[in-house]
């Protein structure tokens, strides 16, 4: 028999019993479909970090108070090491960099009248929109005079805005934080939240401001310093230690009390975590398909018994081993790739259900289509061979007498 006749001959086998068929494809396209997704899902969210990351800004390290050890135990943010002149240091002597931006963070009660708010009152210098990449999108942002005169200035986040002002414009109104009267004179763009923390739940104030009105404190947490290019990180990252390092007057056997990280690492814990969650979720998803496959095999190993007199009919009239081989082995991967191709379109189908229903960012890569349907298809020969053998070594004798 040629190729055409057999596909045909096994095709039909498959029809004459559509719901088994069917039931026999479930566990497949349940598979298929659930790698589809699930993949999805893992690259949707390891795209959704890599944007975020990068409307961070642009070539953008980040400098953090403290990794001084104490009994083992790292303190990275914990103890008051970084200061404004550290900074603005930073922005004269290192080679390379745009800008530099300090920041320090507190939560914080802001009232409006009535209305109030918990959120975050983040203190930071003019450069701050230009080196995140976070622009206000009404008014202005602290300015240099703001920060010389101590001004009690402050630019709200989009929430904040939306809570205190649901049906007053903000520009210009008076609010408190932590009793001190302070005037908005902006409100920032939209940038969204990023896991569970919300960033435009923040009011921005002068960093000068913060620390001798708000807080009474003369130290920040971070540095946000922007270099020109990805090819100047490295030595400006080199440069920048070796500034903080002489101006905290550290010997050369006493640790870092600061640590620098670049956008590169920050993105590679991020996309390391989200590649093997996709792999767990892809992995677990795959245990379907070899539960579909065992499903198949099952089912071939039964349409063998029940046609033993037909494969007995077929030797005694010429057909040879691979004959028979061939036709129940192009059935079992007949019924995996039909499973593979509906589970596709189901897995296709749920990720733009998860998306609009849950929010959750996913990508439908060919990739990952390919790789299902591959694993489709070598479920269908791996699970279809050995019934497959099965029928055609049955002895065409005892295959005739058979009932």
């Amino acid at each position: 028999m040629n190729l055409a006749v057999t596909v045909r001959i096994a095709w039909r086998a498959i029809v004459a019993n559509p719901l088994r068929s069917l039931l026999t494809m479930l566990g497949v396209i349940i598979g298929v479909g659930a790698v589809v997704a699930m993949v999805a899902i893992g690259q949707g969210a390891r795209q959704a970090i890599t944007e975020q990351v990068e409307s961070l800004g642009s070539n953008l390290l980040t400098v953090f108070a403290g990794t001084q050890q104490f009994g083992g135990i790292a303190t990275t943010g914990q103890v008051r090491t970084l200061t404004l002149e550290d900074a603005e240091a930073i922005q004269e002597e290192v080679p390379n960099v745009t800008g530099v931006s300090a920041e320090l963070q507190r939560p914080a009660q802001v009232v409006f009248r009535e209305q109030n708010v918990y959120t975050q009152v983040s203190a930071v210098t003019p450069q701050f929109p230009a080196v995140r990449n976070f622009h206000p999108a009404a008014g202005s942002f602290i300015s240099d005079a703001d920060m010389r005169r101590r001004a009690k200035v402050a630019v709200l986040g989009q929430t904040v805005a939306g809570e205190l002002f649901p049906d007053t414009d903000p520009l210009g109104q008076q609010i408190k934080i932590r009793g001190v009267t302070f005037t908005v004179i902006g409100v920032m763009e939209p940038k969204g939240a990023t896991g569970f923390f919300d960033r435009d739940d923040v009011v921005f104030v002068p960093l000068t401001t913060a620390q001798r009105r708000l807080f009474g404190i003369d130290y920040v947490r971070t540095i946000y310093v922007q270099v020109t290019s990805p090819d100047a990180m490295p030595d400006a990252q080199t440069g920048l230690g070796d500034l903080l390092r002489q101006r905290h007057r550290l010997g050369p056997t006493r640790d870092d009390d600061f640590s620098v990280r670049s956008q590169a690492d920050v993105l590679q814990a991020f996309t390391g975590v989200s590649r093997t969650m996709t792999l767990l979720l892809g992995g677990i998803a795959a245990v379907s398909l070899i539960v579909g496959g065992i499903g198949i095999m099952n089912i071939m190993l039964v349409s063998v018994t029940e046609r033993t007199r037909e494969i007995g009919i077929r030797k005694a009239v010429g057909a040879r081993m691979r004959d028979i081989l061939v036709q129940f082995l192009i059935e079992s991967v007949a019924l995996s790739v039909s499973g593979g191709i509906v589970g596709i379109l189901l897995g296709v189908v749920g990720s733009r259900l998860i998306t609009r229903l849950a929010g959750w960012a996913t990508l439908i890569s060919p990739q990952a289509v390919l790789l299902a349907f591959s694993f489709a298809v070598a479920v269908g020969v791996f699970f279809g061979l050995y019934p497959a053998q099965r029928a055609a070594r049955l002895d065409p004798i005892e295959a005739l007498r058979h009932e």
